[in-house]
């Protein structure tokens, strides 16, 4: 196995352990996974977790306080007591969400998958709902199954196997689909510059607002279709003031910002006049008022000579 297709597992596992452990125990504790000698013939990586909380060092395998309510290795990995863990549900429910979910008492749920009912611990069920803890079990298991040469991903314990996943339940291991969930959606007046303009990929421009460079959408239809028809034009330096739709989306476990140009209120160029302090009116002079009354002209003077 190449180091480069084991290295991104084994740091998955340290990112499902932790993000297991703060699912289930939030700030009171911390998740370490070290790595032990690997033993002879067939080559096996040999795991150790071990939790930090405030008071002493535990190790997940003996059971000791924190770790003997959530018993993190069994819910994560193996299962236990005819329980199957959180590989074995996925594997169960092909990944999919279940049809229906019902409360048992306080710390265990029916879950019904088509026909057949399981019945499984409150914390499996955080554990198969929680975005980061899915998605660090898909790295560990789905993309080494995706490599060539690797067929299936095997767990053991004490040198029995405890779970096995082949190449062809490795989609069961794919991100969950999580729909995006709108955080922040405002409305504001905005003056933009102009970076470069798009006529495609849904007219998205990039504009500057004095501090970054953003792609905004331009949904002003009565705007583009001038654009289109050249009746507006534009030069470096130019000015839009926008009213702007600013949308903040969760996507995952990411965060996303969308900006919607709703109107160009105003196209301002870039060229720029002084203001200067000019008065509406006649323009002074300086020849007395009588004189300005009754303007004389050479054509005038040739008339009166001709009628004397």
């Amino acid at each position: 196995m190449d180091v480069r297709d084991l290295a991104p597992a084994l740091l998955a596992v340290g990112q499902l352990f932790d993000a297991a452990n703060l699912a289930l125990n939030g700030e009171k504790a911390t998740i370490g996974v070290n790595v032990q000698a690997t033993t002879e013939g067939s080559f096996e990586v040999v795991l150790d977790v071990v939790q930090r909380t405030a008071s002493q060092l535990v190790s997940i395998f003996s059971g000791d306080e924190i770790t003997a309510a959530l018993q993190l290795k069994e819910v994560v990995l193996v299962g236990g007591a005819g329980v199957v863990g959180l590989i074995g549900l996925v594997k169960k429910l092909r990944g999919r969400s279940p049809r229906k979910i019902e409360k048992i008492d306080d710390d265990s749920v029916r879950i019904t998958h088509g026909s057949e009912t399981i019945d499984v611990p409150l914390k499996l069920l955080r554990l198969y709902s929680d975005v980061n803890v899915r998605d660090a079990l898909g790295r560990f298991i789905k993309e080494p199954l995706d490599k060539d040469g690797i067929d299936i991903v095997e767990i053991r314990q004490e040198g029995a196997s405890v779970e096995s996943i082949s190449v062809e339940e490795s989609d069961y291991f794919g991100r969950p689909d999580v729909p995006d969930e709108v955080l922040v959606q405002s409305t504001s007046t905005t003056a933009y510059s102009i970076i470069s303009l798009a006529f495609r990929e849904e007219n998205k421009w990039r504009l500057h607002d004095g501090n970054a460079v953003i792609s905004v959408q331009i949904a002003d239809e009565d705007f583009l279709r001038k654009v289109d028809a050249s009746l507006i034009s534009f030069a470096k330096g130019d000015i839009l003031i926008c009213k702007v739709e600013t949308i903040q989306r969760r996507v995952g476990v990411d965060l996303k910002t969308e900006y919607r140009v709703l109107e160009v209120i105003e196209h301002k160029p870039a060229a720029r006049q002084l203001d200067l302090p000019i008065v509406s009116g006649t323009v002074a002079s300086d020849e007395p008022r009588d004189q300005q009354a009754q303007p004389q002209t050479g054509i005038e003077d040739q008339d009166r000579k001709e009628d004397e």
